[in-house]
């Protein structure tokens, strides 16, 4: 069955059929060619019970809490805050935006969201500063992914489902990686800047508007804070805590910055309704596809290859980069996480990698096929945004993409980056 499913699914991709329809239609058609008398109504029972699951809450109300925040005033504050700090930075125009990619982060949790948002707003602006479209689409692109590993984060959240893994486990580990990885971006920034001659701004810094911007700020900022003491101490389980970030999103939008309508407050649902909807049902597909793989067997007949084959860890674990460096080029983040946890997760078993590092491997490989082309999500979005072509914006890329490379490279193999 596992076979005819491939084959079915890769014929729907081929004709532009969205991820989900193409799981469940795939588990569907393999059901009736090659199930030998399983009943077809297998098909809806695991659609269905893929919903019945009280962690799953947390992806809803989290998209909701970062649609609270974002809509309104707060969103034009943090990127303020942060081109204030930056300005006086060799190419701090850039690295606005890398920085601004980490305070989101703490809030949406979605990198397409992000390379939105920012690239809306900056992208024409650094333009006017006399950055060249390609660059600013490239670190556009790039730095909207380290809003996955900033929690909260929804692909961690679906890892979490399909892995077992602690939710709260996977948010602090994303942290450090997150870090380096802007890090290195706010160096590639400065290093670009230095040897094509682009100069900072000579305007000083206002230091109490810096000031008035940090303190507006702070209680957005202090968000992905909360959740995480929060879940560390077992005050909450992630569904409640994201539940208590709408509380909190709501009661800072009202009493704090106060530009909360009720017009704003049905936008936000629309949007956070809408968001949960692609998702769950690429969600509910993906409860097909692997309880076909698992009655054929297959997550454990790949380890035992796998192990057969190649009988060093270090080898495999390459071996695993690669293949999810592939797969995210021509296939999303969500439906690549729910399809290939539960093959890696038994194979991470059989080799002791812990399911946090291996979480941390799959979300920054398939954050970085994102942007990797032909596909990549959110560099379509950042060339479109620049008016550029992805030639130019590819061209752009590689310093970035050397960067996100060895921050992979180095969560792959040194597992205290994500083990602390």
């Amino acid at each position: 069955m596992s076979f005819t499913m491939v084959i079915a699914f890769t014929v729907l991709m081929i004709l532009a059929i969205p991820v989900g329809h193409g799981l469940v239609i795939a588990g569907a058609v393999a059901v009736m060619w090659d199930g030998n008398g399983l009943p077809l109504m297998l098909i809806a029972q695991q659609m269905f019970d893929q919903t019945q699951s009280f962690p799953m809450l947390a992806l809803p109300f989290f998209t909701l809490a970062g649609a609270l925040m974002m809509g309104g005033k707060l969103g034009r504050q943090l990127l303020d805050f942060a081109t204030e700090g930056m300005k006086r930075w060799r190419g701090g125009e850039l690295s606005t935006t890398v920085v601004a990619s980490v305070a989101f982060g703490g809030v949406s949790g979605s990198a397409v969201a992000n390379a939105s948002a920012l690239g809306g707003v900056l992208i024409p602006w650094q333009k006017k500063r006399g950055y060249p479209a390609g660059l600013t689409a490239a670190n556009n692109a790039t730095s909207a992914v380290i809003d996955i590993l900033i929690p909260p984060s929804i692909p961690m959240i679906l890892y979490a489902l399909v892995s077992g893994v602690s939710v709260a486990d996977l948010f602090i580990a994303g942290i450090l990686p997150g870090l380096m990885m802007a890090a290195g971006f706010i160096g590639v920034c400065w290093w670009i800047s230095k040897r094509r001659g682009y100069h900072p701004s000579t305007e000083p810094v206002d230091r109490k508007a810096l000031l008035r911007l940090a303190i507006q700020s702070m209680p957005a900022l202090a968000l992905p804070i909360l959740i995480l003491v929060g879940l560390r101490a077992g005050f909450a389980t992630p569904t409640e805590m994201a539940v208590l970030s709408v509380v909190y999103s709501l009661l800072l939008s009202l009493f704090f910055y106060r530009d909360l309508s009720w017009k704003r407050f049905c936008q936000s649902m629309v949007e956070a309704g809408i968001a949960t909807g692609v998702v769950m049902l690429v969600i509910m597909g993906s409860a097909v596809v692997g309880w076909l793989l698992t009655f054929d067997q297959v997550p454990a007949r790949f380890a035992e290859w796998v192990k057969a084959t190649i009988d060093n860890k270090l080898l495999i674990i390459l071996a695993l980069n690669i293949l999810m460096l592939l797969i995210g080029m021509p296939l999303d983040l969500p439906p690549a996480i729910l399809l290939l946890g539960p093959i890696f997760v038994p194979l991470a078993a059989a080799i002791g990698l812990d399911p946090v590092q291996l979480g941390l491997i799959m979300i920054i490989n398939l954050g970085i096929g994102l942007y990797t082309p032909p596909i990549g999500t959110t560099l379509f979005i950042s060339a479109s945004i620049a008016r550029c072509s992805m030639a130019e914006t590819t061209r752009e890329l590689w310093p970035f993409f050397a960067v996100a490379m060895i921050v992979l490279m180095l969560v792959s193999y040194v597992p205290a980056l994500t083990l602390y």
